[in-house]
């Protein structure tokens, strides 16, 4: 995650990796951060995704000018050096929990975090 420019919101990028032999749905994203959203950008445009496929034996992206995240109505601004708890829901499994660090910034990963 870049540490944010703005008091109110901020962007996640990192990379989710399905070990398992069937896709996973993945439904929703929370954080104490404040609300999150996952954001597909299609044709130049960024739209809302309500879920995203993991495929079989893959891994679903969040980077810079492709799927993302938005966190949205921050509590506090996390600064960089500190991480951000983020809680990954799935359709047919028990929730992940994952620490992103918080990056410059200016930090633009090409393939997550």
């Amino acid at each position: 995650m870049p540490q944010p420019v703005s008091d109110t919101m901020a962007a996640g990028f990192l990379t989710v990796t399905n070990k398992g032999g069937t896709k996973a749905e993945l439904t929703s994203v929370t954080s104490d951060l404040g609300e999150v959203t996952m954001h597909e950008t299609v044709d130049s445009a960024m739209r809302q995704a309500e879920r995203l496929d993991v495929p079989a034996h893959g891994q679903l992206v969040f980077k810079s000018g492709g799927t993302h995240l938005m966190f949205e109505k921050l509590k506090h601004q996390p600064k960089q050096g500190q991480t951000v708890s983020v809680e990954l829901h799935f359709a047919d499994s028990d929730p992940v929990t994952v620490e992103m660090p918080v990056k410059s910034a200016t930090y633009t990963p090409k393939t997550g975090h």
